[in-house]
């Protein structure tokens, strides 16, 4: 008995891995009870259920769906948890209890069903010269974070994130995007379980900052970024001979110290150099 449970928390720990959903086995009486949370997406739960380890009836012996019992006869080595009978609305959070026997572990088929999809359509998205992004939603059937993504480098680079509401109405975000010189393209995308990427139209704006150079060209410790003779932070990734990205972040200089003498890239700013760490 002691090896089944520990395959089921098993099991439960990898639909977590890979689904996103939480999941446990528990004690409840004399038996165990498997869990499931997520949201309403207007598909059902369908639930195999094995023979019960002593030969007599079937695994599981109840089913509660936000603290309500399932209507319904579960003696069947397969049934359907049908929400309807719930009177769910699209996106209400689900809790799901599956009490069983010992020696036995009912399968959750398809719990990707609970997960939230990206459903939503943009109804306007704008930006300000200051890189003051805004944009509003309709049709979001789940809460999902929305990723800012900011063109540089000459490929689309993530900036930020913003908790998605989750709501059918009207939703409006905003987000404050750090130019860089030139022309700024700008835009949002999500992503579901499905892994597909839904992405908003661009918008861009011009930046009223003057171009950042760096300094040294051959790198002994620090480079530092500089903007009309001052310094100034700035967006900065390093890439090894191999592309391997060994730093990355915002400064206005970098500590080299700890690279190894070699060639090495820099994209700041809006810029891509190469330079000689000593």
């Amino acid at each position: 008995m002691f090896d089944i449970k520990i395959r089921a928390k098993i099991k439960c720990f990898l639909s977590l891995v890979f689904f996103g959903y939480f999941c446990f086995v528990n004690n409840i009486g004399f038996g165990a009870g498997l869990s499931i949370e997520g949201t309403y997406q207007g598909k059902n739960l369908y639930i195999q259920n094995p023979v019960s380890d002593d030969g007599f009836g079937y695994c599981a012996t109840k089913v509660m769906v936000n603290g309500d019992i399932l209507p319904g006869a579960i003696g069947t080595s397969a049934f359907e948890i049908n929400f309807a009978l719930f009177n769910l609305t699209i996106g209400e959070p689900l809790f799901i209890v599956i009490e069983h026997n010992d020696g036995c572990v009912p399968t959750i088929l398809n719990p990707e069903v609970l997960l939230p999809k990206s459903t939503f359509e943009i109804e306007s998205i704008n930006i300000n010269s200051s890189g003051n992004l805004t944009w509003k939603t309709t049709n979001e059937d789940g809460k999902l974070a929305f990723f800012i993504e900011q063109f540089r480098w000459n490929k689309w680079v993530t900036v930020g994130e913003v908790q998605g509401k989750g709501t059918s109405g009207v939703n409006t975000y905003n987000f404050n995007v750090s130019p860089h010189f030139g022309l700024n393209t700008v835009r949002v995308y999500q992503s579901d379980h499905s892994g597909t990427k839904r992405t908003s139209g661009e918008v861009t704006f011009n930046s009223a900052l003057s171009q950042v150079t760096k300094s040294p060209t051959k790198v002994k410790d620090y480079i530092y970024f500089f903007s009309e003779g001052k310094a100034c932070e700035t967006r900065f990734e390093i890439f090894d001979a191999y592309g391997n990205v060994v730093k990355k972040g915002v400064g206005s200089k970098v500590d080299c110290t700890d690279l190894v003498s070699g060639a090495y890239y820099i994209n700041f700013d809006n810029v891509n150099e190469k330079f000689i760490k000593n």
